[in-house]
């Protein structure tokens, strides 16, 4: 919804940094994603996570798509921390 109000806004809005750093190792970037802004970007991102295609012809992505996207990000996360050992 945020994407929809206010499209140029910064990612750090909806993600943290961390996360943003690992959307962009995790999930190669497309023409569509190289070319939007910020926040849109690390959205479409996400949703790839969840099982959202995103080819030219797809709605936007929806909530459940969002929702497994993110608890997949949790869990890459998670894995993240513990190799950094920041966690425990």
């Amino acid at each position: 919804m945020l994407n929809r109000c206010a499209a140029h806004a910064p990612a750090q809005l909806a993600v943290t940094q961390t996360e943003i750093e690992l959307l962009d190792r995790v999930v190669k970037d497309t023409p569509r994603t190289a070319q939007a802004p910020p926040l849109l970007r690390s959205l479409i991102k996400l949703a790839q996570l969840g099982g959202y295609l995103a080819r030219a012809s797809d709605p936007p992505p929806g909530n459940t798509v969002m929702w497994r996207g993110m608890r997949r990000l949790i869990d890459i996360q998670l894995g993240y921390e513990l190799a950094q050992d920041e966690c425990g």
